[in-house]
């Protein structure tokens, strides 16, 4: 086996992944290390789907970025022959005045996105199944929808290995060793070196190899729950995806596809675990199925039915949960992508061009000043000041 390449990439998850797809498009010799064998359910990129909506809060350039996405998904699509987006649309959910909902609407507006500003009579004679109390407001995207997330990977590995592309799996790098002209990677079954290195390995695994970095990512257990719905009402030929924020916290979902039942999954919280740990299964806490059941039961009751299923995956949270897309602090040769905190999927299929980009040296498309690493350090600057 070779030992040698243009670009090694550390985490061959949605990012991962798709940054070793870009490259190996564009004819760069690439090899792709992996502690499992993506797709597979130790990272965050498991449990079937992921909401792709395009009006988004936050400001910079999410919205931007979602659309770009979309249009990549879609030509992964093509490339590969098979479905991976669903039009459902997506309903967001909130109190009217919900700062989260007017971000959406102003990144709507700015790069002239399709939505509806629903009220609740409105969203309850178009969707039966959901019961607002007075004073919410609905925007839905009528555009967006939900990826199949683990095929997403598996295409994106295909087309990753049609171009030439070495996939290691079951492989634990031991050491990383940057060089003057290039990084030494060190594991199981050898050394590899390559000319640049790309860090997408998930929740805290950087600070693991390489401890000068001191990624601020903390890797936190998430849940999310399937219930028995009324298919007449919840159905994905009749239902969106949606999010939901509500007193209790935020909420986020989608249709019963084929008969699955609802998804649903709560943002917030979350039981904190150390950087190599595995979640433990689903139904450890009473609040894996207490929490998201409580929220149904009041905003969608015929979508609280039996529980037909659970899982557990990882959130990778940075401390303002916005993303780290970076190079390393004095080492050129290096990418950083991680801290996407819950809400990166959708962005993978970008969020490789731009580290693909980013290896052939080319500017990055869209200002991602926001998640530049030393951002952090500056916060603790100011909060001492």
């Amino acid at each position: 086996m070779r030992t040698s390449y243009d670009v090694i990439v550390i985490g061959a998850g949605s990012m991962g992944m798709s940054a070793g797809a870009h490259l190996a498009r564009r004819g760069i010799s690439t090899l792709l290390i992996d502690a499992l064998d993506p797709p597979h359910g130790g990272g965050s990129h498991h449990g079937e789907t992921r909401l792709l909506r395009h009006a988004y809060a936050g400001g910079g350039p999410y919205a931007a970025m979602a659309v770009r996405a979309h249009r990549l998904w879609n030509e992964l699509e093509e490339e590969r022959g098979r479905k991976l987006f669903f039009r459902s649309g997506v309903l967001n959910m909130a109190p009217a005045g919900h700062s989260g909902l007017r971000d959406k609407l102003e990144s709507a507006a700015a790069l002239q996105l399709p939505v509806e500003l629903l009220q609740p009579e409105e969203i309850a004679k178009r969707w039966p199944g959901v019961q607002l109390p007075d004073g919410y407001t609905g925007l839905f995207e009528p555009e967006a929808g939900y990826l199949l997330s683990e095929q997403c990977v598996q295409a994106y590995r295909e087309t990753a290995l049609a171009h030439r592309a070495v996939l290691l799996p079951y492989t634990r790098v031991t050491e990383v060793v940057p060089e003057n002209a290039g990084v030494t990677v060190k594991t199981g079954v050898g050394d590899f070196r390559a000319d640049r290195l790309i860090l997408s390995a998930g929740a805290g695994v950087g600070s693991v190899l390489l401890p000068s970095l001191a990624l601020p990512v903390s890797p936190v257990r998430k849940a999310v729950a399937w219930f028995q719905a009324d298919e007449a009402l919840f159905a994905s030929e009749r239902f969106p995806g949606f999010t939901l924020s509500t007193p209790e916290g935020g909420f986020y979902g989608f249709p019963s596809i084929q008969g699955s039942g609802v998804k649903i999954g709560r943002h917030e919280n979350g039981l904190p675990l150390s950087p190599v740990e595995q979640p433990a299964e689903f139904g450890t806490l009473a609040e894996d199925e207490g929490d998201v059941r409580r929220a149904l039961e009041t905003y969608m009751p015929a979508a609280a039915g039996a529980l037909l299923r659970g899982g557990v995956c990882k959130y990778e949270l940075s401390p303002d949960e916005h993303f780290i897309i970076d190079r390393a602090p004095n080492d050129p040769n290096i990418q950083i992508a991680c801290g996407f905190s819950g809400h990166g999927f959708k962005f993978a299929s970008v969020v490789g061009e731009i580290l693909a980009d980013r290896i052939e040296g080319k500017p990055d498309a869209f200002d991602l000043e926001m998640f530049r690493l030393s951002r952090f350090q500056e916060q603790q600057v100011e909060s001492v000041r």
